[in-house]
């Protein structure tokens, strides 16, 4: 027979390994049936709603139209086009959304996204191939890029560029690839819980953890009118405090059994648990009044008995919790 429950277990765990601009993320444990509800709503944020740039309108000298030819270009206008947009740009000045830049290259020449960079914008895909320009021949072209979300057609960005401007279809996300997986997971015995396994990759125009960041963000405001209407309390009980593998730093510095000197000066400065001094970490633990070297020495190698070195800090979601769960003894003791 199924438990009856009458509160949810919170997911505690996050964990996010990145290479380069792909992140590996997993987030758990999840009531049954969670792991979808809170997973396709991010992928959705991740993929229409991730800030980016992209070309939305280009200037070549000598065209009077995206049909028209380049004279000296190996590409017709269509096709430089169609190569441009697969070059992913970056305005360097945060404070603009909008920028217009000027290029000119004399053939013959291969140009590539590499040589797209100056100093009002960075190229985040430098080998992808534009154009083959033949000898003699000189290319005067200018882009206006700016900053958006999602993708919008160029009949909505005809209006807002210049006249003698042609106006480009404008994929703005820098998300390539937003998939997730739901596994099962078990808590205290039981295999009715799941976790989110994403994998997301960008263009490098913004690193995968901080889209993710920015799309949880995201969803966060969307609840926010929720939060003023309702008195909606963010006083969230967490059922499963810590994982088994640090619940021995909840363990009394009775356990670490020291010698006596060494016990007194943790107990006279009220250090009451394991998880206290690895917190603090050697540094302040050798501030203790009293502590000599010989004490430091005996406590760092009880320490690293039971696997915990003091110069290596914890993982901060490890620390709040094992924090709050010290504050509860220390009150209840």
């Amino acid at each position: 027979m199924n438990k009856i429950k009458t509160k949810l277990l919170i997911p505690n765990k996050l964990d996010i390994d990145v290479e380069e601009n792909k992140a590996k993320v997993e987030i758990y444990p999840f009531e049954r049936g969670y792991g979808i509800t809170l997973a396709h709503p991010i992928r959705r944020v991740l993929l229409a709603s991730t800030v980016g740039f992209a070309p939305i309108a280009i200037k070549i000298d000598g065209v009077a139209h995206e049909f028209d030819s380049i004279k000296g270009v190996l590409e017709d206008v269509a096709t430089f086009i169609i190569n441009l947009k697969n070059v992913r740009f970056k305005i360097k000045d945060d404070s603009k959304d909008e920028i217009e830049v000027n290029y000119n290259f004399v053939g013959p020449k291969e140009l590539f996204g590499k040589d797209l960079n100056n100093d009002a914008v960075e190229i985040v895909t430098e080998d992808s191939y534009i154009a083959t320009l033949n000898e003699d021949v000189t290319l005067n072209f200018s882009l206006i890029i700016k900053k958006g979300m999602g993708f919008v057609a160029s009949e909505n960005i005809r209006d807002s560029v210049p006249s003698d401007y042609i106006a480009l279809d404008a994929f703005f996300s820098p998300i390539k690839s937003a998939v997730y997986d739901i596994e099962n997971v078990l808590v205290k015995d039981e295999t009715d819980f799941e976790k989110i396994i994403f994998t997301i990759e960008t263009d490098g125009q913004i690193a995968p953890d901080e889209a993710l960041k920015d799309a949880v963000n995201k969803l966060f405001s969307q609840f926010a009118i929720f939060t003023e209407k309702f008195d909606v309390s963010n006083d969230i009980e967490i059922e499963e405090k810590l994982d088994d593998s640090y619940r021995i730093l909840l363990d009394t510095i009775e356990s670490l059994n020291l010698r006596s000197r060494s016990f007194n000066c943790l107990n006279n400065a009220n250090i009451k648990f394991v998880g206290e001094l690895v917190m603090m970490g050697s540094n302040d633990i050798a501030k203790i009044k009293n502590l000599g070297k010989k004490s430091l020495d005996e406590i760092t190698e009880k320490l690293e008995s039971i696997g915990f070195n003091v110069n290596e800090p914890l993982p901060e979601n490890v620390k709040k919790l094992l924090q709050k769960e010290i504050e509860k003894l220390k009150e209840e003791s």
